[in-house]
């Protein structure tokens, strides 16, 4: 299992001394949840933001774009450091194409869908992806409750060749049940943030 923890939760203020409190945890992988505004309602970062934590550390870079036209924007996102970018299926007018953009600079590709989005519509794209992520709240904001339908989606996912990544209201409990339905890669915010010994016990699921 992956633990990826959203900066979206962390103490942006401080954000160097919470990442080195990630590595001391020896946490490989940090989630960056980027939003526009338009796509959800609320708005986060930009490139910058990740471009200086980038600076701080060798952690995977996951960036997660919850934005209108990503294909228009991925290029910011790979300048800014991005291993991984995944986009969402509801957002992108034709998802191979973002898949391709993405893929053109090296970078792991990965598709996302929001709870309402069956894995079915979604099943001619996971040949060409790198990474499926299962929104388990409605994404735009952080500290909600685990929508349990999640776990029948993991479920039909898994066996791709692909990774399945799971976000939203993951903490000890919700974390194990998505490990027993197939995920491989869990985003935690809120509980991993208001105590990071949370992240012990998510690494023995």
């Amino acid at each position: 299992m992956i633990l990826a923890p959203s900066v979206l939760a962390a103490d942006k203020e401080n954000i160097e001394k919470e990442i080195q409190e990630l590595e001391e945890y020896d946490v490989k992988w940090l989630h960056l949840d980027v939003m526009d505004g338009l796509f959800v309602p609320a708005k986060t970062f930009g490139p910058d933001f990740v471009k200086r934590i980038r600076n701080m550390t060798s952690m995977f870079f996951d960036v997660h774009l919850m934005i209108e036209k990503p294909i228009d924007y991925i290029n910011h996102w790979i300048d800014a450091g991005a291993d991984l970018i995944t986009f969402h299926f509801e957002a992108g007018n034709d998802p191979i194409k973002v898949i391709e953009r993405i893929k053109s600079f090296g970078v792991k590709a990965g598709i996302s869908i929001k709870p309402n989005t069956k894995v079915d519509e979604i099943r001619d794209l996971l040949p060409f992806v790198d990474l499926v992520l299962v929104m388990s709240v409605e994404p735009g904001k952080g500290g909600q409750k685990f929508i349990s339908n999640s776990l029948e989606k993991i479920k039909k996912l898994s066996g791709g060749d692909y990774l399945i990544e799971v976000d939203g209201g993951i903490n000890e409990s919700t974390g194990k049940q998505c490990i027993d339905a197939g995920a491989d890669v869990l985003v935690a915010g809120t509980y991993v943030f208001k105590d990071k010994n949370n992240i012990n016990i998510l690494n023995k699921l």
